[in-house]
């Protein structure tokens, strides 16, 4: 770690960490293995989730139109079928016991346990900067500052983990210690000498790695830094004003650059080793947020879900908005989530580009769920969950297939085969047992 005063920055892991190690033996990986929950909102419409060619061994062999931004990446993925969650679903119920496996309290506020994400953190986070990092867009829409609908982290102790929703105070929280003193120098300024003698003392690999790694440093403070400036200009252009509803500080208006910025932490949370699990939502629970920036789509994101009524005069609607018929809805709600595959896999393509000193991505070291606690959106159910998992674990998983289950199986056995491929040796996790099968089918 680089440290001076008003900040501090996580090194990547470079050879001259272990040389004798890895001169000795090559095929000793020091790679660490990073973990990721990414949820979004208010299901699917049944029947765009599953891929369109599969051969007979189950190997990918082309997904559907709908998940095509994910086509690049299908050999890093892995699509389960029939997974669901018993204990409970829904916009509130199933947001909160997404990562518990547990059912939900409302009265005592309790998610039926631990979720998986801090689990780990119980076992990783001594190892790093930060035990953990919750994620969250910031919500749109009536049910925003519901509790249960924006909580998928909860503490051994029952507590909900609040999650940051603005970029510049994720990377002060990575790079700037809270004692170090408010400024606005950038981190690397700040520790420039140590840099200079960091590379005094390493070979030209490792002065390569840490080269790109600074840059993409600055890179990322440039881009928060305009974000800020867009916005106040906002604030201050009286004819936007009245045109627009200004974001808060520091989150950019646009909705992609947003996200895509927040997806930028994450690649440097894990490049930088400030954390190696995090948990990101891609909106609250009942998102009511308006795609309309998409072309050909009309509506809040929760009223197409409900695509079945297309007079948009239901209590889901805005009592505004209309489609011709359900079809059209319909397709509009699929496009929502198309748009958020193709951010997915802007990630995905991130993560690969970052090569580690055993030769492997950090995607090839990652284990990440993406997946929403409904089934289809319209029917409210809990079957056949949208569950995706992409990366290689290390070695430890063997990807680029559908995983077909003869029967439903419940979301827990994958968070608890997660455990398993990171040491972490729990016999249960929510109502899953390691003792009632074998917990292999991820390789």
């Amino acid at each position: 770690m680089l440290r001076s005063l008003g900040a501090s920055i996580s090194l990547p892991l470079l050879e001259s960490m272990n040389p004798i190690r890895l001169k000795a033996d090559r095929s000793i990986s020091p790679s660490i293995k990073r973990v990721g929950y990414f949820y979004f909102p208010n299901g699917i419409p049944r029947g765009i989730w599953h891929p369109s060619q599969v051969n007979s061994k189950g190997f990918l062999q082309k997904l559907n139109p709908w998940m095509s931004p994910l086509e690049a990446y299908k050999s890093q993925l892995l699509i389960p079928t029939d997974i669901w969650t018993p204990e409970g679903n829904g916009h509130s119920a199933g947001t909160a016991t997404w990562l518990t496996g547990g059912g939900y309290d409302d009265q005592a506020v309790r998610a039926g346990g631990v979720s998986v994400d801090q689990l780990i953190a119980g076992h990783t986070g001594k190892e790093t900067m930060l035990p953990s990092l919750e994620m969250s867009l910031k919500g749109e829409g009536f049910f925003s500052n519901s509790l249960p609908r924006n909580a998928v982290s909860w503490s051994p102790t029952n507590v909900p983990l609040t999650r940051e929703v603005e970029p510049r105070a994720i990377f002060d929280r990575m790079f700037r210690p809270p004692t170090g003193g408010a400024s606005n120098r950038s981190v690397m300024d700040l520790v420039l000498g140590e840099a200079k003698a960091l590379n005094k003392q390493i070979g030209r690999a490792d002065q390569a790695r840490l080269d790109e790694y600074f840059e993409s440093i600055r890179a990322l403070e440039k881009r928060i830094e305009f974000a800020e400036i867009q916005t106040l200009k906002m604030q201050r252009d009286q004819a936007l004003t009245q045109a627009l509803t200004a974001p808060t500080p520091g989150i950019p208006s646009d909705h992609e650059e947003y996200i895509r910025l927040m997806m930028d932490m994450i690649v440097l949370a894990y490049w930088s080793d400030a954390t190696r699990v995090v948990s990101f939502m891609l909106d609250h629970g009942q998102s009511n947020r308006y795609f309309n920036f998409i072309e050909g789509v009309k509506g809040t994101w929760h009223a197409l879900s409900h695509y079945g009524n297309a007079s948009g005069s239901t209590e889901d609607d805005d009592g505004k908005t209309s489609w011709d018929s359900v079809e059209t809805k319909r397709a509009m709600y699929a496009e929502v989530i198309r748009w958020h595959h193709r951010q997915f896999a802007y990630l995905l393509e991130r993560l690969q580009s970052i090569q580690e000193p055993d030769g492997a991505s950090i995607l090839d070291n990652s284990m990440l769920l993406y997946g929403s606690s409904l089934g289809d959106g319209d029917e409210h159910d809990e079957k056949d969950l949208p569950t995706l998992i992409a990366g290689g674990g290390g070695g430890s998983i063997r990807s680029g297939r559908q995983l077909r289950f003869k029967r439903g199986t419940d979301l827990s056995k994958i968070h608890l085969a997660f455990l398993h491929r990171l040491g972490i040796p729990e016999s249960q996790f929510g109502s899953v047992s390691s003792d009632f099968g074998p917990l292999d089918f991820l390789t």
